[in-house]
């Protein structure tokens, strides 16, 4: 429900007041639940979620980068208009809400674990913004990157007698600068930290920490899970690489010939590496190398699926799971090979930009219940809101998604069309690339602002995406049709009404 006046709230008291898991998993693609479809990987706890809840089948992020993306589901409102469009930025705008805040300031107990990522974490923590987080355990990747004890992860490490460079066996042992520092130790096979150590593990250990420090209290709360998994480089333990074979893994999408059709930034990636040379030249893998690749990556999410059903099992065993909403989500995709690609950039492909977004609270929501409607991370901010019992705050640009939680709207539409873009993002990746994205369900539109080339996709007849029917002659209406409405989406969608006018002058 929208307000002109945000302090303007109904808070709902007939019923308890919800407490929050928020659970935010780094660069996960959409195809990587098992009952959502996958049947290479084994997701046990986020299938009883999706059995128990409603899984949003066709989610979108709003930037395929970490912090833009981030800033949007935080604030509800669309990365352009938070200022907060690359990764690397000094400060975070003081005129943005992060709905933590609002939920704080009206009586929420507020905690994270894991990564922020509003602000640039590149050699020091990341500077805050007044985010309503009074526990935070901070963690931007697990690598020993930053001094005096910073990195909380590293100091859980500490006080159990373990050194993180003599436990990790993986490639690099600093990403503090680029390229990363290489290991000396490294065998030319990832020997990835053991699950009892991992950064997975220690997300979901300082979790329960905040539950037990707050459970019992009057006063509801909410804690934000943001795990690195499973960002690259790919470092699952050894017994999660054991349960699957290299053999039985897919192979990533590609078909040959598909690379003439494709903007020209892809051509150049295919052959030098993803993310504008940073990750492995496609060319240069073999199959089984391109599969090793889908198994570490599926590793990865079958720990965070056993660690993410470690809290969901204690959530049961002290009485809170019925009065818990639960999230499970991710903040962007991961390319993994499929294109031709690999890691992330100014791409909009399926991989990159559709991700996973369940909801769960067994005493309020339907079960079992899958919503085909286009949604956007942007609309997780209101949702919060509203099921918190609260107004919506005016300046929100997402739309609530609790109607169709609550069964009072149909789980089949939300939104005629879902929007993502990509302004510069990553220093040193794609740094000539403006662009937006608009799909209806049917029709992928990519504009590459300033430039003559772009990228139109008929889905329902290519849902692998492997055809760019940009320059298709007989196309050529439809896409003149789609770039103004592409205009229009993008124009809209990043109206900012934060200055709260109040009167006709």
């Amino acid at each position: 429900m929208k307000g002109s006046n945000c302090n303007m709230e109904s808070k709902t008291t007939a019923d308890k007041p919800l407490n929050i898991v928020w659970f935010c998993t780094d660069q996960q693609r959409w195809d990587t639940i098992h009952s959502l479809g996958n049947p290479y990987i084994k997701t046990p706890n986020i299938d009883k979620l999706v059995a128990e809840g409603v899984a949003f089948t066709r989610a979108y992020t709003q930037a395929p980068i970490c912090t833009p993306s981030r800033s949007c589901f935080l604030t509800g409102r669309y990365p352009r208009t938070t200022k907060a469009f690359f990764n690397g930025n000094d400060t975070y705008s003081k005129d943005e809400k992060l709905v933590t805040k609002l939920l704080s300031d009206r009586g929420y107990t507020c905690g994270l674990s894991g990564k922020l990522h509003l602000t640039s974490a590149q050699g020091r923590m990341e500077n805050r913004t007044d985010d309503g987080y009074s526990y935070i355990q901070w963690s931007e990747h697990p690598n020993n990157d930053w001094p005096n004890g910073e990195n909380d992860y590293q100091n859980w490490l500490k006080e159990k007698g373990q050194k993180w460079e003599e436990i990790y066996g993986g490639k690099y042992t600093s990403m503090a600068t680029w390229p990363p520092t290489p290991n000396p130790n490294f065998t030319g096979k990832t020997v990835g930290v053991p699950a009892r150590y991992h950064q997975t593990t220690w997300c979901v250990e300082k979790a329960i920490e905040f539950i037990e420090q707050n459970r019992g209290k009057e006063t509801p709360w909410l804690i934000s899970l943001n795990p690195y998994d499973p960002h690259p480089p790919l470092d699952p333990p050894q017994e999660y690489k054991d349960r699957l074979k290299i053999e039985d893994m897919p192979l990533p999408l590609w078909k040959e010939g598909e690379l003439d059709n494709k903007p020209p930034h892809q051509q150049k990636d295919f052959y030098q590496g993803g993310q504008d040379g940073q990750a492995e030249p496609f060319p240069e893998l073999s199959d089984d190398d391109k599969r090793e690749r889908f198994r570490d990556y599926y590793a990865e999410i079958e720990l965070i699926d056993d660690q993410f059903g470690r809290l969901m099992d204690y959530l049961e065993e002290i009485g809170e799971k019925d009065n818990t909403l639960v999230i499970f989500m991710s903040d962007h995709g991961e390319m993994n090979g499929d294109h031709g690609l690999y890691w992330k950039g100014a791409y909009f492909y399926e991989a990159l930009t559709h991700i996973p977004l369940i909801m769960s609270c067994p005493s309020r929501f339907p079960k079992g219940l899958k919503c085909n409607a286009l949604v956007e991370l942007v609309d997780i901010a209101p949702t919060l809101m509203e099921l918190a019992g609260y107004e919506v705050p005016f300046y929100m640009q997402g739309k609530s998604l609790a109607p169709i939680l609550t069964g009072q709207a149909s789980p089949d539409y939300h939104k005629d069309s879902v929007y993502s873009e990509y302004y510069y993002c990553l220093k040193g990746t794609h740094e000539d690339i403006f662009a937006t994205m608009r799909f209806d369900g049917r029709y992928k539109i990519v504009n590459y602002h300033n430039k003559e080339f772009g990228e139109l996709y008929d889905l329902e007849n290519d849902p692998e995406e492997f055809v760019n029917l940009w320059d298709n002659p007989d196309y050529a209406v439809l896409k003149a049709e789609l770039i103004k409405k592409n205009f229009d989406s993008a124009v809209m969608k990043n109206m900012d009404y934060s200055m709260n006018r109040i009167n006709d002058y």
